[in-house]
């Protein structure tokens, strides 16, 4: 019996170790493609659109999040890109999406107007909360990016 017992706890022990070397993998793999390093857009179902670093496991992390914003009233600026974490309800700056959400997902080149806009508002000191969008971002709009309904 005492045999027996110890094929099982080994067995048990051996499937833990399996299961968790899967899940370390799984992460490595998933997360490598899309480098908590590196800034990324995020484009949602609802239309919004978050700039962040991306990481993921079972869903989407955002972190030093970022997003567009629409100002319809301010012809001359309307579009705006707010840090996250400067929104009156005050969140933390991360932000947890379920994929099922999500659009599409890009990659932002390190010397892309987006990723050096949030650089430089980050290194500013007495940060507004709404600056507006570099011009690259007025056009085209996040909208121009969704496939056409096929009539």
């Amino acid at each position: 019996m005492n045999k027996l017992n110890n094929k099982i706890l080994f067995v048990i022990i051996l499937v833990l170790v399996l299961a968790l070397a899967g899940l370390i993998l799984r992460q490595k793999f998933l997360s490598s493609s899309f480098s908590s390093e590196r800034y990324s857009a995020v484009y949602l179902t609802s239309g919004d659109l978050y700039f962040g670093k991306l990481s993921h496991f079972s869903k989407y992390t955002l972190s030093d999040v970022w997003l567009l914003q629409r100002n319809p009233q301010d012809e001359k600026n309307p579009l705006s890109i707010n840090s996250f974490e400067r929104v009156f309800w005050e969140p933390e700056g991360k932000i947890k999406i379920n994929p099922d959400n999500v659009l599409w997902v890009a990659k932002l080149k390190k010397d892309s107007q987006i990723v050096q806009f949030i650089l430089g508002q980050k290194n500013r000191v007495g940060q507004e909360s709404s600056v507006p969008a570099p011009d690259i971002v007025t056009s085209p709009t996040p909208e121009a990016f969704l496939p056409t309904p096929l009539d």
